[in-house]
């Protein structure tokens, strides 16, 4: 069993809570028993370590069994050990390493594409991970990140998205303009969330969502630019009937994106 937090393979792993390590290395940890299940279920190729404590290897059998059945070695380690890899104050005895798992921008807009959303110098780790698994559960076809937003493999993103990093398509490092561009070729409308857009209630009673859509969503304090909002075909609001000074971007998003699952699924 591993049993010393301070060895050099802890250390080495460790270091995957920086960006620019996980970029040298190109992995990212997983913690937790969901996420790591959505890994070895959907994504097992990715997985190239998994650390459990014995008592979490007891609770978990279902994730031995994945892991054994996809030829992947299983190291048991120490409550200390697993305290070290962890980026949680409070770990629950299971960490994977994955490659990343991010696609290319060719291969989304190569797949006709109907939902997508696109993520513009977005801050916040966890209105990254928990757009992410909405777009996931919306069935959309894939979440962009520019190159201005945050890495999708910081493991606060990774554990926002419980698992959904494994589902959908994430195409990270690029920029607004080419985006856009590709979109449009590709035959999406493109549509940038502002306050002072078109109601998204009279966009889906033209039918102006069941065509494909790529949504553009911008920094949770300052929105799009003027000058990056004007890539758009339109500009479109989520209207408030309320008293609330604003919507928070994840739950926007979240209704942009199922308001357009539920126009394109009929």
């Amino acid at each position: 069993m591993l049993d010393n937090p301070r060895s050099p393979r802890v250390r080495a792993v460790s270091k995957l809570s920086h960006k620019s390590k996980r970029q040298a290395a190109q992995l990212f940890l997983v913690e937790g028993p969901q996420a790591t299940r959505e890994a070895l279920k959907h994504r097992p190729e990715s997985v190239v370590d998994l650390f459990l404590t014995p008592a979490s290897a007891e609770r978990n059998t279902d994730l031995v069994t994945l892991a054994q059945g996809a030829g992947i070695d299983i190291t048991l380690a120490s409550e200390e050990v697993v305290a070290a890899l962890s980026d949680t104050v409070t770990p629950q005895g299971v960490v994977c390493v994955s490659q990343f798992v991010n696609t290319s921008l060719a291969s989304v807009l190569g797949s006709n594409p109907r939902n997508i959303a696109v993520l513009h110098r977005v801050k916040d780790p966890g209105n990254i991970g928990n757009i992410i698994r909405s777009a996931d559960a919306a069935g959309a076809s894939a979440v962009i990140l520019t190159a201005e937003s945050v890495d999708p493999f910081n493991p606060k993103v990774v554990r926002a998205t419980t698992g959904s990093v494994f589902h959908i398509p994430i195409v990270t490092g690029v920029e607004l303009a080419e985006v856009v561009s590709g979109l449009t070729a590709a035959g999406l409308t493109v549509c940038a969330t502002e306050a002072q857009g078109d109601s998204i209630y009279e966009l889906a009673q033209s039918d102006g969502l069941a065509a494909p859509i790529a949504w553009v969503f911008g920094n949770e304090a300052h929105g799009l630019s003027e000058e990056d909002a004007a890539l758009a075909d339109k500009r479109i609001s989520v209207p408030i009937f309320g008293q609330a000074e604003s919507l928070s971007l994840q739950t926007a998003a979240a209704l942009c994106l199922y308001q357009t699952a539920f126009a394109q699924h009929g």
